[in-house]
């Protein structure tokens, strides 16, 4: 993509008077030019020196410097106007070249979780939890081109014919474009940021999510091998639990993760993470995520996780559970019974000759654990109920034992016992004193 950015603006910096004296304009336009005839500048001298504006950001920002620099130099003699707030100047040149333009300091921002555009007036972005409207006003032009320059980052497409595109951009942020035909009026624009709030389960206790002996029980159930169904609403902070939780598989295991787009961020020695790819221009080529659970289990994994499951690819994750392979995966769900539900649901979708006679007992053999977590008005995350799946199925319905659950706003235990008691024994862990602890 070329490194020009069109101007709608006069390419002179400021225009003069017959007596050669500098014709009064207003401070807004003065300073678009400005930024206009830097930023021109500033890009000249990238393509010059064949940089990556968006792998070498550092050398950009040196650019810019110089350039900025340069310029401030040459106001002291009054042939050019001075530059107001020279380090605020850089940053704006910077995110205009190297990075994505006027939502960069959206994306800068560590409380901002999330930025969508609407359409060009209406950008929101959410803090907290909350969303809320910001004054950013863009034009159908920057939009187009602010989605061009974060696909070309991701090496993903869109266009008529794939309307639609999740990708990762380069600090670890999900794009979601909906192409304009599809939304109606404009295209829409979602950036789900990477905010690495909680690495592990006891960061969960401190953000108050958890409590420290739920927080103690999950971990020795992932270092026992249970299989873990994450659940809850959009925003919930499903990843976020789930790369908790990964955080705690022993160091000693193999472990093959397969998501859509590259999500999960967790410590550990032996990953082998996967991510979906879209089809070509020709129509070949696309990989599934179906396809990434099936070859996963050819690549000697000891642990298994799915970032999400919504489709087919669910029967694919049962049967490697079923088979004895330890894994955790998320679901959107309302609670951990409709979590139960949907997993039944899900596997239906691979053909006319999967049965709920088949999935049914699958899924009360092969889910362990449900963690269901939900949002709260003001905001919060936190784990609503820990449910344990013993494995029995009574007149189609899954039986659970509730081991956690959130009342009066505090996650309290209930009397449920967790399934495969000698899993815990098995690694010296006494999950009944474990528990009492809570109690």
């Amino acid at each position: 993509m070329s490194l020009t950015h069109p101007s709608t603006h006069p390419s002179t910096n400021i225009s003069t008077t017959p007596a050669g004296h500098p014709a009064p304009r207003r401070t807004a336009n003065a300073h678009e030019e400005l930024v206009e005839q830097l930023d021109q500048h500033v890009r000249e001298v990238v393509r010059r020196e064949a940089v990556d504006p968006q792998r070498e950001a550092d050398l950009v920002r040196r650019i810019a410097e110089s350039v900025v620099r340069d310029h401030d130099n040459r106001s002291l003699t009054g042939a050019v106007a001075p530059v107001p707030d020279v380090d605020s100047m850089v940053g704006e040149l910077v995110a205009r070249v190297s990075g994505f333009g006027p939502l960069q300091p959206f994306l800068d921002d560590p409380a901002v979780e999330e930025v969508w555009i609407n359409d060009p007036s209406r950008v929101f972005v959410a803090r907290h939890g909350r969303h809320e409207l910001t004054t950013l006003v863009l034009t159908s032009a920057q939009v187009q081109e602010l989605v061009e320059r974060m696909l070309k980052s991701s090496g993903r497409r869109i266009d008529i014919s794939q309307p639609f595109v999740d990708a990762m951009l380069p600090e670890g942020h999900r794009l979601h474009v909906v192409l304009e035909g599809i939304s109606r009026g404009f295209s829409a624009v979602n950036i789900r940021k990477f905010v690495l709030r909680a690495a592990r389960l006891h960061d969960l206790v401190e953000l108050g999510s958890l409590t420290p002996g739920a927080a103690a029980f999950l971990e020795a159930s992932v270092r026992a091998g249970l299989n873990v169904l994450v659940a809850g609403g959009t925003q919930a902070g499903k990843t976020t639990m789930l790369n908790c939780l990964a955080a705690a598989i022993p160091g000693g295991d193999r472990v093959v993760s397969a998501e859509e787009v590259f999500e999960l961020r967790f410590p550990h020695p032996d990953w082998v993470p996967l991510q979906t790819r879209q089809s070509g221009l020709e129509g070949t080529g696309e990989i599934r995520l179906r396809d990434l659970v099936k070859e996963s289990l050819r690549m000697r994994p000891s642990r298994i996780i799915v970032g999400e499951v919504r489709a087919e690819e669910c029967l694919d994750l049962l049967l490697a559970l079923n088979a004895g392979l330890p894994g955790m995966c998320t679901i959107h769900a309302n609670s951990a019974r409709e979590a139960l539900v949907k997993m039944c649901t899900l596997p239906l979708l691979a053909g006319e000759n999967i049965s709920a006679r088949f999935v049914v007992p699958t899924v009360a053999a092969s889910v362990d654990l449900v963690v269901h977590l939900g949002i709260d008005q003001h905001g919060v995350r936190r784990v609503n109920e820990i449910v344990g799946v013993p494995g029995r199925v009574e007149n189609d319905i899954i039986e659970t034992e509730p081991l956690f659950e959130r009342r009066g706003g505090e996650l309290r235990r209930t009397g449920g016992m967790p399934p495969h008691a000698e899993r815990y024994e098995r690694i010296g862990i006494d999950v009944l004193g474990l528990l009492s602890e809570e109690s």
